[in-house]
């Protein structure tokens, strides 16, 4: 047994560039020094508190320098992480955090009397950030004369974190990861991407997920510096890259769609040397973008999930002719199509994406059942349907469950998306099925029109008649102001489902 690996790793750091910038938000920043101090602190004091090692730790925080220490001290500790999002309801609070086992509670003050009211809590230490509460310790309240309790000692594969999925439908499947595999996963992308303790490196998205945990992390264990955005607009994006010197960042594919446009009118960030599109598939027509719009900066794409973190890469500049494809495996992984009768296919047929990775999840968290059913072999089942080609390049077709079967014909939605958002007045648009007396199924379009466009129904018909087959031809269409999305950009498709599967055309 040995301490931390995660904290090891992030001492190790400080201890060799103690002055230097560890982690920027907003205004507040810390050296090394000054973080490693604060997250000692908070770690003894939290074990005086009680906190033991394997106690599950519920966190509500916004992005704040606060989240950084919990990262740390609860990997000090040997305590497992449950982040959740500051605006969940309360239902999904409890319902995620009873799935999860958790112990004890951080939460941000503005809404933790709301989530967490005083009755039906049961034992275990409630603490408050940014604001004291009646019934709350707070956070802040660390005593620097206490003196430090010694980091706990853990085995190899210890759990440091309970990513909580499917939150939009079905009980929660809390995803359980060990300090290990995040040191692991951090490695791959060093290795990967040429990372160096000279980056800075740029979190953009909500902290309660795993790629701003991970861009957290990774510059932290490294020596670099983190930059971490209180929240995301695309040109405090560009401008926050900009004032920081970044030089290397990951961001959620709908997030660059919306830095596309403000690049015509500015040049990239200056010290940007190499960025990487995540979460959701991005176009081709927006990787050709990006590829003009940020010269001599590497452009890369992902595709993963955060039980396997990533699978694939494209190197966008290095495969040009690549464009519509997720790039090869990373790495130690390997990816192979499952089809329906539970066979590999060979290159060219599509079916269900699965992975072998050593990055891989250490299941669902008391949930065996569930974790074998997401197994085939020792391959993770991505729930994504894709494809190989002779040369290995993953091809993502959507999610199995998003497949539109029109008279027991597979339509991929995202085939009939990439077509359709070429046209100029579309910003974008979701294919969803729609129950049909006839065919079963039939696609559905819901468009999102540019600001200030006339989007003309004929128009599109012509353009889906002359690109797409006869079983993706919409045969209705919705338009709306904007598509939803969850946290993370992703489109909700399930709430479009809900929404309008069952309704009559609406003629745009």
């Amino acid at each position: 047994m040995d301490i931390s690996p995660l904290y090891a790793a992030f001492s190790r750091a400080a201890q060799a560039t103690p002055g230097k910038t560890a982690v920027i938000l907003g205004e507040e920043s810390r050296s090394y020094a000054q973080l490693l101090g604060e997250v000692d602190r908070l770690a003894s004091r939290l074990g005086r508190l009680g906190v033991a090692v394997g106690d599950r730790i519920g966190i509500v925080l916004p992005n704040s320098i606060e989240f950084v220490r919990m990262l740390f001290a609860a990997a000090r500790l040997g305590a497992v992480l449950v982040p959740q999002s500051p605006g969940c309801t309360p239902e999904a609070a409890r319902r995620t955090f009873a799935a999860a086992g958790v112990n004890h509670l951080v939460c941000w003050h503005g809404v933790a009397a709301e989530l967490f009211p005083a009755s039906g809590q049961g034992a275990g230490l409630r603490l408050s950030v940014g604001g004291k509460l009646p019934g709350w310790l707070a956070l802040e309240e660390t005593a620097d004369d206490e003196p430090l309790l010694e980091p706990a000692r853990l085995p190899a594969g210890h759990p440091y974190l309970i990513l909580l999925t499917s939150g939009s439908t079905g009980a929660p499947k809390p995803i359980l990861l060990s300090q290990d595999t995040k040191v692991a996963r951090a490695g791959s992308a060093i290795s990967l991407y040429g990372l160096t303790a000279d980056e800075v490196v740029l979190a953009a998205t909500p902290m309660h997920h795993s790629l701003a945990q991970r861009l957290v992390l990774l510059p932290l264990t490294s020596g670099a510096t983190s930059v971490i955005m209180p929240r995301y607009t695309a040109q405090a994006w560009l401008d926050t890259a900009e004032r920081h010197g970044v030089s290397f960042t990951m961001a959620v594919s709908s997030q660059l769609r919306q830095v596309i446009p403000l690049l015509e009118d500015r040049p990239a960030p200056s010290r940007l040397r190499c960025l990487v599109s995540s979460s959701a598939a991005l176009d081709p027509t927006s990787k050709a973008q990006l590829l003009a719009r940020i010269p001599g900066c590497a452009f890369h794409e992902i595709y993963g999930a955060s039980e396997i973190a990533s699978a694939t890469n494209l190197d966008a500049r290095a495969h040009p002719s690549k464009l519509d494809s997720v790039g090869l495996p990373i790495a130690g992984v390997e990816v192979q199509i499952l089809g329906r009768d539970q066979t590999l296919l060979p290159a060219g047929e599509a079916g269900e994406i699965i992975c072998r990775t050593p990055f891989a999840f250490a299941g669902y968290y008391q949930a065996p059942d569930i974790t074998h059913a997401a197994m085939w072999q020792d391959y993770f089942r991505t729930g994504d349907e894709g494809r190989l080609d002779e040369d290995g390049f993953l091809y993502f077709l959507g999610r199995i469950k998003d497949i539109i079967i029109v008279g027991g014909i597979n339509v991929y939605p995202r085939d009939i998306e990439d077509i359709v958002e070429q046209h100029e007045d579309v910003a974008e648009c979701a294919a969803i099925p729609v129950a049909d007396a006839q065919l079963g199924e039939v696609v559905g379009l819901v468009i999102a029109p540019r600001p200030g466009a006339s989007l003309k129904l004929r128009t599109l018909r012509q353009l889906c008649a002359n690109r797409l087959d006869d079983a993706q031809q919409p045969h209705h269409y919705f338009q709306v102001d904007q598509l939803p999305r969850n946290e993370m950009g992703k489109i909700d498709k399930p709430t479009l489902r809900a929404r309008f599967s069952s309704l009559p055309r609406q003629e745009t």
